[in-house]
């Protein structure tokens, strides 16, 4: 496959461009020239980023250039969505569940149906299902970017929830709401 240069590929977009205009419609022309605008943008920014990895001073250099690159989120995502991405699924899986702020473990991905099990290595507070859902949102997130793939994500139950707060309060008073106590109010 021959690679397609920037005056090639422009000469391209104003021939679909020009061909939607012959047809007359105008929401369609608009829709596709804003379909090219947000590409445009996407692509652009990950070039910036690439570029910002890039040029980063570094004290020494990393054991693996591409690290930094492997390891940025749009960087990744370009590298995935082009079949580029130099690390395999697991890997991939591994780094992105490693960038997570709440420990998970890899329980198991099936990659026929797309779905990865997680299991939580620590407790996620008070328990909440909100924040079990957080956690495997977040997961959902970063798999996105780093592993396609994985097109749905399950949350097990993993290290046992911690107990309920409990309100302590103070002790009711023996005596009575009038002061005698109950043996006396007999």
């Amino acid at each position: 496959m021959s690679a397609t240069t920037a005056e090639q590929a422009g000469r391209r977009v104003e021939e679909v461009l020009d061909r939607l205009a012959e047809n007359g419609d105008a929401e369609a022309c608009a829709a596709t020239e804003e379909v090219v605008r947000v590409l445009m943008e996407f692509y652009g920014s990950g070039i910036a980023r690439i570029v910002e990895l890039l040029g980063r001073p570094a004290a020494r250099p990393p054991a693996d250039p591409l690290g930094p690159l492997l390891a940025d989120e749009l960087v990744a995502s370009l590298l995935n969505l082009h079949g580029l991405h130099p690390e395999d699924a697991p890997t991939r899986i591994d780094r992105a569940l490693s960038a997570l702020p709440q420990p998970v473990e890899n329980a198991g991905f099936d990659p026929a149906t797309g779905v990865l099990r997680l299991r939580a290595t620590a407790s996620t507070g008070c328990g909440c299902s909100g924040t079990q859902e957080s956690v495997r949102q977040a997961a959902a997130d970063a798999l996105a970017c780093f592993a396609p793939e994985v097109t749905g994500v399950e949350l097990e139950g993993g290290a046992p929830r911690e107990p309920a707060l409990l309100q302590i309060g103070t002790r009711p008073s023996p005596a009575g709401a009038d002061g005698r106590s109950s043996a006396a109010a007999r």
